[in-house]
């Protein structure tokens, strides 16, 4: 894996499994002005601002950490992702990505605009696999579904 892909996870690994936040997000804040903000390498954006978005304490801005990622989703190729060794597509992304984005905009009010992300979450919900990762992304859809009716 890629230096700043590791830093990134040591970031992760500060907010989950050692309850650091404020710290994980001092780590990200650095990590994104070494990678040049959103003039960075696609991979390093997206996942970096899908990760700064996680550690957020006002959800305005959560939000706008999710759109960052999600813009840089745009641009990235399956052989950028392989060749930084993960070991996902770029479409098995969206899933989560549009999961945030549905989180924030409920927690906004916005529910038309959750509801959308929901949607577009569930139509690329074919790409994750059956592992971990894409039953906590698939049990994620199904709470914002309850939440939302």
């Amino acid at each position: 894996m890629d230096e700043t892909l590791t830093r990134i996870n040591e970031g992760v690994q500060l907010h989950h499994q050692q309850g650091r936040r404020e710290a994980a997000r001092d780590l990200f804040a650095q990590v994104w002005e070494e990678i040049g903000g959103e003039r960075g390498d696609p991979l390093h954006v997206c996942v970096l601002a899908h990760s700064m978005a996680d550690v957020q304490d006002d959800v305005h801005e959560e939000l706008l950490w999710d759109q960052r990622a999600l813009a840089a989703a745009d641009l990235l190729t399956d052989g950028r992702v392989a060749q930084a060794g993960v070991p996902m597509s770029v479409a098995a992304l969206y899933p989560s990505l549009h999961l945030n984005l549905g989180e924030c905009y409920r927690r906004l009010g916005d529910l038309d605009r959750a509801r959308e992300c929901l949607r577009q979450a569930r139509a690329g919900i074919d790409a994750l696999g059956d592992d971990a990762y894409g039953q906590l992304i698939r049990s994620g859809l199904d709470r914002l579904a309850q939440q939302l009716g």
